[in-house]
């Protein structure tokens, strides 16, 4: 008797440790076949929001470029608004294609905030607005810089991945530009008192 339980006990103990192993390898295996599929399921969304995000922000600036254009009272304000409508509308083009490839669809609506921004900025004349319309471009450029070399670095669909790298110096250009514009329109006792004009814009 104590023979037949002792290897009962051996028996039960090893089934045991089979099943428990067999259950640790479906685990593994399962989380293995499923993570790579939940991984590419978010880069696609991501991919997809930025693309959307950057949509968006085209037709922001060309609305804001085409608005520099009427209200700005500063000669270089006209000129960098007359930029941004036809260089972002350029690239609102190109994005277009890529997306169009991707079969990703296009916003034609301003973000709530962009459309806060015409609306706040529509108000203003004069130098008021060639200043606010000054820091407003050093943010939003700031911004999409770190936005389109985050996906020209790490985006996962090939096409948009390529328009971002393609568009990245544009933007450089743009924010180099609009610090320049800025420098130009803020009251010289605002700028030594900052020592550094972009700052201003946290103000809005």
């Amino acid at each position: 008797m104590l023979l037949e339980t002792t290897a009962a006990k051996v028996c039960y103990v090893a089934g045991l440790t089979v099943f428990l192993t067999s259950l640790g390898c479906w685990a593994v295996l399962g989380y293995q076949e499923s993570s790579p599929v939940l991984s590419t399921a978010e880069a696609v969304m991501k991919d997809e929001a930025f693309v959307r995000a950057a949509a968006r922000g085209g037709l922001c600036e060309i609305k804001l470029g085409k608005l520099a254009m009427d209200q700005g009272s500063n000669e270089g304000v006209k000129a960098f608004g007359t930029r941004m409508v036809a260089e972002h509308t350029k690239a609102g083009d190109d994005l277009k294609e890529a997306a169009k490839e991707e079969h990703i669809g296009l916003p034609t609506n301003l973000a709530a905030k962009d459309q806060a921004t015409y609306d706040r900025l529509s108000k203003l004349t004069g130098a008021d607005f060639d200043q606010a319309y000054a820091q407003d471009m050093v943010k939003d450029h700031q911004q999409d810089l770190r936005d389109f070399q985050r996906e020209a670095n790490y985006g996962n669909d090939d096409a948009i991945r390529e328009f971002a790298s393609a568009t990245v110096p544009m933007i450089q250009q743009h924010l180099d530009q609009a610090k320049d514009m800025l420098k130009a329109v803020l009251p010289a006792s605002v700028q030594r008192t900052t020592g550094n004009p972009s700052r201003q814009r946290r103000g809005h």
